[in-house]
């Protein structure tokens, strides 16, 4: 019965055409439905030059979810002064990281890497029927044009993944309201679906504890400590009920039963401070620091709230933080990169994916 409903709604489509039979030939074309996989990061300038990083660092530091401060008092210190210096240091951090051959960002290039490895196996579990593609949340390639480029692709349902393990209203909530202002702007609106958080996922943790056993077993000296470093966020927040420093929290503990590490061999610490109010603590620049005042001479960094590394990780943590820690009397600083394009890290966020296509679509026997 079934075998004979799908023959006759195939039959509907005239082959190559994409019309439907009964239709006039005056009638729009119609595509074969599909769903799509839209994966999204959070953005990188289009350039190091001041009026790329301007630009860039406009729309982010002008997201209410970044800085939630009244834009009466925010805007004109930002446009006043900030965007008239920042640009020049953000752009000069970012050419220490650029990829001049490709002429884009290391995160712009992982992504990419990641969404054809992603699509690569959900295409040998659903075959032409599920679309992946990415965007990102600032800059570009823009959320809204990837919308609209999978609407036209006949995607009649869309599943928006967020690459963040971690929920944050400064990361995935952000991401999420782009999402939903470009579905505001389709005429014949998809069906949408947002990816939760996966901070706890098996599968993320085991790629995480093979990333640190990777990484220690090419080294000579097992390091003192692991610092698991998140990027930060105004304590304020916390108290507001953001539930990331939780989440970090149990990643960390997570990671630490899977590698089976006794409690206090991972420090959990907080990055990317910014601004005057008080942020989620410890400070990872400064804690590395206090570590090799306190003796601990070799330690390791891993950045589990990161998907790809990025300009906070690359420049960052294995720049500015590496030199807190070194200044201090450290001597061996070990950077763990981010899970990238990793089979592990790939396996895992196509096993997060398919269990929220779970009701769209099966895997092919």
């Amino acid at each position: 019965m079934l075998d004979a409903l799908r023959d006759a709604v195939a039959a509907m489509i005239r082959p190559g055409e994409g019309r439907l039979t009964h239709a006039p030939q005056s009638h729009p074309p119609v595509r074969t439905a599909r769903i799509g996989v839209l994966l999204a990061n959070l953005g990188t300038p289009d350039a190091t030059d001041y009026w790329s990083m301007r630009r860039y660092l406009n729309e982010f530091l002008s997201d209410r979810r970044v800085i939630d401060y009244p834009a009466w008092k925010w805007q004109p210190l930002l446009q006043l002064i900030i965007l008239s210096k920042r640009p020049f240091t953000s752009g000069a951090n970012y050419k220490l990281i650029w990829d001049n051959e490709r002429n884009e960002s290391p995160l712009m290039t992982i992504t990419r890497n990641q969404t054809e490895a992603v699509a690569a196996a959900l295409k040998a579990q659903y075959g032409d029927a599920v679309m992946v593609d990415f965007c990102m949340r600032y800059g570009n390639p823009s959320t809204e044009s990837k919308v609209r480029a999978m609407v036209e692709a006949g995607c009649e349902k869309i599943l928006f993944c967020p690459l963040y393990p971690h929920y944050a209203g400064a990361t995935s909530a952000t991401a999420n309201d782009q999402f939903f202002r470009a579905l505001m702007k389709e005429k014949r609106q998809p069906a949408a679906r947002t990816l939760p958080e996966y901070f706890d996922h098996p599968l993320y943790i085991d790629a995480l504890a093979q990333s640190v056993e990777a990484a220690y077993a090419g080294l000579d000296h097992k390091p003192d400590v692991l610092v698991a470093s998140y990027h930060g966020m105004p304590k304020r927040y916390l108290m507001e009920g953001d539930p990331y420093h939780c989440q970090c929290q149990k990643t960390s503990r997570l990671l630490r039963e899977r590698l089976g590490w006794d409690k206090g061999a991972i420090d959990t610490t907080f990055q990317s401070v910014f601004g005057t109010e008080e942020w989620l603590r410890p400070y990872t620049v400064e804690h590395v620091a206090e570590l090799a005042r306190q003796g601990k001479k070799r330690i390791a960094v891993i950045a589990p709230a990161f998907s790809a590394d990025c300009i906070e990780t690359l420049e960052e943590i294995n720049g500015e933080i590496r030199e807190s820690f070194e200044h201090a009397g450290g001597e061996v600083f070990t950077y763990i990169p981010c899970l990238n394009a990793e089979a592990a890290h790939i396996t895992a966020l196509t096993a997060v994916i398919r269990e929220n296509l779970a009701g769209w679509i099966a895997p092919a026997e």
